[in-house]
């Protein structure tokens, strides 16, 4: 869709960014199910970007991931660019760059075999990164205090619960989640949402991580459960579970998870 003029057409935009975004493509992104809207903007004689704007609110995600883009950065990692961002009207906006390539879930030209190793290896690389200096913390003990007030909050729909839990109140699987958390955990800097729509490759090699809203230090499990669920749903069935638990060096751990999974109904 056209930006069309200053005003910003049917795209809202900041008032900062109207004129110099009235002559861009302005491409509206299905995929996710983010809070935020997302856009792919296309501007003559400029590499594409992406624009993502949310409602500012106790649970926006944006300004946490804009400060994770930058992090990452600096940690040498393959992540967009925060180009300019914006408040106006009780939202916030980012303009970042565009990573090449297609993500894991859409590559057109990657085989599933591929697809696992790339995954494993780029999982497997950023968790190398030093606990230590992440400033972001999910681990339980501050992620189980959120899950809680977004229960109270009314923000969990139990229709778009998995297929394994569907018919469940959100309460009973909030007790189920209590219930079945871990003992203890084994910490690394984890993505938060490692899915195959997240992670990017061009020409066969990894190109990047985007949807970096939720990194900070959390089991390896956050990041390797929600990574065999994306293949699961790509591929339609399990038999390329072990081959990335394997190639990334992990066992099965198969409560824990589970575990994950659960967590992330609530996310």
């Amino acid at each position: 869709m056209e930006a069309g003029s200053c005003d910003g057409g049917v795209m809202p935009l900041p008032s900062q960014w109207r004129c110099a975004l009235r002559d861009a493509d302005i491409e509206m992104q299905g995929i996710g199910v983010s809070r935020a809207d997302v856009a792919r903007v296309r501007r003559q004689g400029l590499p594409d970007a992406f624009l993502k704007s949310e409602v500012i609110d106790a649970f926006s995600e944006l300004e946490g991931e804009i400060l994770r883009l930058r992090w990452l950065r600096a940690q040498g990692q393959p992540v967009p660019t925060v180009l300019d961002t914006a408040e106006e009207g009780g939202r916030r906006w980012l303009l970042m760059s565009a990573l090449p390539g297609h993500d894991l879930a859409s590559s057109p030209t990657l085989a599933p075999a591929q697809v696992v190793v790339l995954l494993a290896d780029a999982l497997r690389a950023l968790h190398a990164l030093p606990v230590a200096g992440c400033p972001f913390d999910h681990r339980l003990a501050s992620r189980l205090p959120e899950v809680a007030a977004r229960v109270a909050a009314g923000l969990i729909d139990a229709d778009d619960f998995d297929d394994e839990r569907l018919g469940q109140s959100v309460e009973q699987v909030h007790a189920e989640l209590i219930a079945t958390c871990p003992a203890d955990e084994d910490l690394v800097v984890a993505h938060g949402d490692a899915c195959l729509p997240n992670l990017m490759a061009v020409h066969g090699r990894f190109s990047g991580f985007i949807d970096c809203g939720r990194l900070g230090v959390a089991d390896r499990c956050q990041d390797l459960a929600l990574a065999a669920r994306s293949l699961v749903h790509n591929y339609g069935d399990t038999r390329w579970v072990a081959p990335l638990l394997a190639r990334y060096g992990i066992g099965a751990h198969e409560r824990r998870l589970a575990f994950y999974r659960l967590l992330d109904e609530f996310f």
